[in-house]
C-alpha cells in the first residue's frame, strides 16, 4: 500500500505563514504528478494546487499569489508553502500523487487560519 505522508499542518493567526509537506515512496515520486487539495467542514474538496514531474505549476485563483507549491525529487517530497494566510484557508490539506490512472492520498493534515 502506497503511503503519502504530510506534515506541517497547525494552527495560525490570518496573514501568518505555513509551510507543508509530503513525502511519497521514490517509485512512485519520481513518476508522479503531485497535487495539494483541501476540504473544509461542509463543502467539497478542491484542487489547491499541483506540480508536474517538470515542475509545471497550477494554481487555484483562491490561492494565486500566496501559496507555492514545489518539489524536491532528491528527498521524494513536495511542499506546499502558505503566506498571507486567510480564515477561509481554513481546512484538511491532503497530498495526492497521481500516476496514469492511479491516484494515491496522504491521510491530511489540519490548518486552522484564526482571525
Amino acid at each position: 500500500q502506497v503511503q503519502l505522508v504530510e506534515s506541517g499542518g497547525g494552527l495560525v493567526q490570518a496573514g501568518g505563514s505555513l509551510r507543508l509537506s509530503c513525502a511519497a515512496p521514490g517509485s512512485i515520486f519520481s513518476l508522479a504528478a503531485m497535487g495539494w487539495y483541501r476540504q473544509a467542514p461542509g463543502k467539497q474538496r478542491e484542487l489547491v494546487a499541483t506540480i508536474t514531474r517538470g515542475s509545471s505549476t497550477n494554481y487555484a485563483d483562491s490561492v494565486k499569489g500566496r501559496f507555492t507549491i514545489s518539489r524536491d525529487n532528491a528527498k521524494n517530497t513536495v511542499y506546499l508553502q502558505m503566506n498571507s494566510l486567510k480564515p477561509e484557508d481554513t481546512a484538511v490539506y491532503y497530498c495526492k500523487a497521481e500516476v496514469s490512472v492511479l491516484a494515491y492520498w496522504g491521510q491530511g493534515t489540519q490548518v486552522t487560519v484564526s482571525s
